[in-house]
C-alpha cells in the first residue's frame, strides 16, 4: 500500500507537471488562437462578439485564472471545447482514441515479437555470420524514420506488389502497413537491450551451473536466461511508450488513419489549443500508467526484487535458476 500511494503521488507530479509545461508553452506564447480563427473577415463578426466568444472561452480571464480553471477541469474530466470545430474535447478523444489503441497495442506487441526473435535467433543460430547479422540488424532500424517506412513500404507492397491495397482497403488489410510501420523502428531499441542482456545472462556462472546439469540450450534460452534479460527489455519498453504516440501521430497521418495522432496533427495545424492539451495529458497519462505496470510486473518476473530484497548465495543462485 505505500508503494501504491508513492507512486500516486509521484504520478500526480507528473500530471500537474505535465499540464504546467503544456499551458506555459500554449497559453502564455505570444499570439491568440481565438482571435486568429475567428477574426477572419468573412465571418463577419463584429468586436463585441469576439469578446464574447473569447469570455466563452475563457480567454478573457487573467492567465493564473485561466491556469487554475483548466487545471481543475481536467482534473474532473472537461477538457472544454475545440476552437476549430467548437465541440467538446472528450467526445472527439472518445471518437479517435479507440483507432490509436488498436493500432499501438498491435503495434507494441509486433515489436516485441520482433525483438524477441532477433535476440532468441542471435542466441541459437548456428552460423557466426547470421548471428552477426541479426546483432547488428537493430542499429539500422534504429535510424529508419517513420514517415520513410511508412511510404517505403506504401511503394513497395501496396503500389508494386499490389498484396495490401491503401485505398480502400478493409479494417484487417488497412492495419498491416500502419503496423508494420510502427513496430519495426519500436522493436529495434528492444531488440539491442534483449541481445545485450542475454548476453550477460549466458555469461553469468549460474548459467554455467545449469548447463552442468544437462540442460538443452533452447530450456537454458527460455526458461533461465530469459527471464533475467527481460527485466532491462521490461524497463525500456515502459520508456518506448513514448515513442508509440510520436509514431502514430507520423503513421496516422501517412496512411489517412483517424486516431489520435490525425487529431494531433490537425489541432497543431489549426492552432487548436485546447485539444493539444488534452492530447499531451492524455500521453502523459498513459506514460504513467504504463511506468506503474512495469513496476508491478518487474517482481512477478524476478522474485529478488520482492519487498526489495535482494538474496545472495545460494538464495540467489536458486532464484535466478528456478
Amino acid at each position: 500500500m505505500a508503494f501504491v500511494l508513492r507512486r500516486a503521488g509521484q504520478a500526480a507530479i507528473v500530471m500537474i507537471a505535465a499540464y504546467t509545461a503544456t499551458f506555459l508553452l500554449l497559453q502564455l506564447l505570444p499570439g491568440d488562437a481565438i482571435l486568429i480563427k475567428f477574426t477572419d473577415p468573412s465571418l463577419g463578426l463584429s468586436a463585441a462578439e469576439l469578446d464574447g466568444i473569447r469570455a466563452a472561452y475563457g480567454a478573457d480571464l487573467p492567465w493564473w485564472q485561466q491556469y487554475l480553471h483548466s487545471l481543475l477541469g481536467f482534473a474532473a474530466g472537461d477538457f472544454g471545447y475545440s476552437t476549430q470545430y467548437g465541440t467538446p474535447v472528450s467526445t472527439m478523444l472518445a471518437e479517435a482514441l479507440p483507432n490509436t489503441l488498436l493500432l499501438a497495442t498491435l503495434g507494441l506487441a509486433l515489436a516485441v515479437l520482433l525483438a524477441v526473435t532477433v535476440a532468441a535467433v542471435s542466441a541459437l543460430a548456428p552460423f557466426a555470420w547470421l548471428r552477426d547479422v541479426l546483432r547488428q540488424a537493430p542499429a539500422l532500424f534504429v535510424a529508419v524514420p517513420v514517415f520513410w517506412l511508412g511510404i517505403l513500404l506504401i511503394q513497395i507492397f501496396s503500389f508494386g506488389l499490389g498484396w495490401v491495397p491503401v485505398i480502400g482497403a478493409d479494417p484487417v488489410s488497412g492495419l498491416i502497413l500502419p503496423v508494420l510501420t510502427l513496430a519495426v523502428p519500436i522493436s529495434a531499441p528492444l531488440a539491442q537491450v534483449l541481445v545485450r542482456a542475454t548476453d550477460q545472462v549466458l555469461a553469468a556462472p549460474f548459467i554455467t551451473v545449469v548447463r552442468a546439469k544437462g540442460a538443452p540450450p533452447a530450456w537454458v534460452l527460455t526458461r533461465s536466461v530469459g527471464r533475467n534479460a527481460a527485466l532491462p527489455a521490461l524497463t525500456i519498453g515502459g520508456v518506448l511508450f513514448g515513442e508509440l504516440i510520436g509514431g502514430a501521430v507520423v503513421t496516422e497521418t501517412v496512411f489517412g488513419r483517424t486516431g489520435i495522432g490525425r487529431l494531433t496533427e490537425q489541432a497543431v495545424t489549426n492552432q487548436d489549443i485546447p485539444v493539444l492539451q488534452a492530447v499531451v495529458l492524455l500521453s502523459a497519462l498513459g506514460f504513467v500508467a504504463i511506468s506503474f505496470a512495469v513496476d508491478l510486473v518487474t517482481p512477478l518476473i524476478d522474485p529478488r526484487l520482492r519487498g526489495g530484497i535482494r538474496p545472495t548465495g545460494r538464495r540467489a543462485l536458486a532464484a535466478a535458476t528456478s
